[in-house]
């Protein structure tokens, strides 16, 4: 069974649930440094020991300058190599639509992040 909640992804623990998967897509790329850290915190915070988080953002290999910052694997490991496990990252695209041209895809990655412990 599926479930959606709506709440602050920096304070998931405000909702007062736990889960065993969660999906993020297109939203780990909008934080800087600082706010990257309190989301990893967050989304923690939420899954369950053992539980998985399916991550897709902006790829730095997106030419170009429009859009969204760019993800390097680097940052992605970086950003989940404490209590996490980085199970995979492979190379995806997002469809977007982007005013004046229509939908286009973009680069982006999708990382499978494990978090640490046993369910």
């Amino acid at each position: 069974m599926a479930r959606f909640e709506v709440g602050d992804v920096l304070r998931l623990a405000d909702l007062g649930l736990t889960f065993d998967t969660i999906i993020d897509s297109g939203v780990f790329h909008v934080f800087d440094d600082k706010h990257r850290a309190s989301y990893v915190t967050s989304l923690a915070a939420v899954l369950r020991p053992g539980g998985r988080c399916y991550l897709a953002c902006f790829s730095d290999r997106q030419p170009g300058t429009w859009g969204p910052r760019r993800v390097s694997q680097d940052e992605l490991r970086t950003a989940f190599s404490h209590g996490w496990t980085v199970v995979g990252i492979e190379p995806e695209t997002f469809e977007v639509n982007r005013a004046r041209i229509g939908e286009v895809s973009v680069q982006a990655w999708l990382a499978v992040l494990e978090r640490a412990g046993q369910r």
